[in-house]
């Protein structure tokens, strides 16, 4: 029972937040850890291609929910059980809308995005595949989108197949196309590259790879936040994303499947939720979506992800696109001007995220010292090593942007490469 009756429900601190308008300072405003200081400098936060940060409505229901609400799902006659469980089901129902799913049972609660590969790579591939046939990735996939394949590869005797990116990060289509062929069972990429920002023609691919009569799965991590999403018009049988990037919480994700894939898929874990009946002789599983939820959900993150995408959807995509298009344009004019600094890639289509590299400038010693000025940004491969490779680097600093950055943010980052420079000369 609530503690009083003036304490919002369950489902009403999961509930739908009406259309703003974009004002950047009251969209800053809502996101309390851009208020702190860091180093004794002011936060300038450019990682949210790694993990975007959290509006006060996320946080504000994650605590509601384990203060108020907290019960498991799917398994409770009491009122709090019945009241959790339709509150992440309700979840389930943003997120088949978000995406323009045709229905919640093609919606899988997982983790993140890693899992939901993981997920289809061994239950899909192991059933589906054998010695021979082939599987096209492309050049810039994080490990999440390459290493599961490899490992599928191992067991079965797949072939991977590896279509090419030019100078710019651009996907050479050409190269691609010649990839395909009867052997090629699925097409594996991702939507939009979190090391160098280029946004591939996906729904180009796919339909490509629909014509040699392979599947699609698309990792859309560095996507669901920054780009609209329609699954009928996009057309593919697997997509993935994690919430904490589309300024949700942790440990929650979601993979969406055709729902004929689906229902033929075996489970790929075993244990509570996920069945139908048990018997010592025989176990029969449950119906979708729940059929690959196994065990106790991140319940409280599921039931948060549903504040973080009414978040981005009461502020519509064109706004948000317009916006980190602006500052994206706004970045690339001020680094220009950077003699020692170059941008790694420069596809046409890109999101907001700069690579960036500094001539006699490890990328550890950039994102060292910008953060000494309170500037975050990512170093490293960015779990992208064959992305590094076709570049011949090692790796870069990363800045990346979200829907709270402004142009004194891009300021404070060529300010702190000033610096950077005048350090290393």
């Amino acid at each position: 029972m609530m503690d009083d009756l003036t304490t919002p429900t369950i489902a009403q601190s999961a509930g739908s937040q009406a259309a703003r308008p974009f004002d950047l300072e009251a969209i800053r405003a809502d996101f309390p850890i851009l208020s702190d200081r860091m180093n004794g400098k002011p936060l300038v936060f450019l990682d949210s291609a790694a993990s975007a940060q959290k509006p006060q409505g996320v946080i504000d229901a994650l605590r509601h929910f384990y203060e108020h609400g907290y019960a498991n799902v799917h398994r409770g006659v009491y009122q709090l059980s019945q009241d959790a469980t339709e509150a992440y089901e309700t979840t389930r129902e943003t997120v088949r809308a978000f995406i323009g799913a045709e229905s919640t049972k093609e919606i899988i609660f997982t983790r993140g995005a890693t899992e939901g590969i993981n997920l289809v790579a061994q239950s899909w591939g192991r059933h589906n595949l054998k010695v021979g046939d082939e599987i096209i990735l492309t050049e810039i996939e994080h490990h999440s989108n390459i290493v599961p394949w490899q490992m599928l590869r191992d067991a079965t005797g797949i072939i991977i197949r590896v279509a090419p990116v030019d100078e710019s990060g651009a996907l050479d289509f050409e190269a691609y196309q010649a990839l395909l062929s009867e052997r090629t069972k699925l097409v594996a990429m991702v939507h939009i590259s979190n090391a160098i920002g280029t946004e591939l023609p996906v729904a180009k691919m796919i339909a490509a790879a629909h014509d040699v009569g392979a599947l699609a799965l698309v990792d859309g991590c560095q996507a669901a936040p920054h780009r609209p999403l329609d699954m009928q018009t996009l057309d593919a049988d697997f997509y993935v994303f994690s919430g904490h990037k589309l300024y949700g919480p942790t440990g929650i994700g979601v993979l969406y499947g055709k729902r004929a894939l689906l229902e033929a898929m075996p489970p790929w874990q075993g244990g509570g939720d996920m069945i139908s009946t048990v018997s010592f002789a025989k176990t029969t599983w449950n119906d979708l979506p729940y059929k690959f939820e196994a065990g106790t959900p991140n319940i409280a993150g599921g039931i948060a992800l549903k504040m973080a995408i009414d978040y981005v959807s009461a502020l519509g995509f064109e706004a948000i696109m317009a916006h980190e298009a602006d500052l994206l344009a706004y970045a690339e004019a001020q680094l220009a001007q950077l003699n020692d600094v170059r941008i790694l890639g420069g596809a046409p289509q890109r999101a907001g995220i700069l690579s960036l590299l500094m001539e006699g400038c490890h990328p550890h010693d950039i994102g060292t010292i910008l953060d000494r000025e309170g500037i975050a940004v990512r170093a490293g491969h960015h779990c992208a090593q064959p992305a590094m490779d076709r570049f011949n680097v090692p790796g870069t600093a990363r800045a990346s942007f979200g829907l709270y950055n402004n142009r004194a943010d891009v300021d404070a980052l060529i300010r702190g490469l000033l610096k950077v420079k005048s350090i290393f000369g």
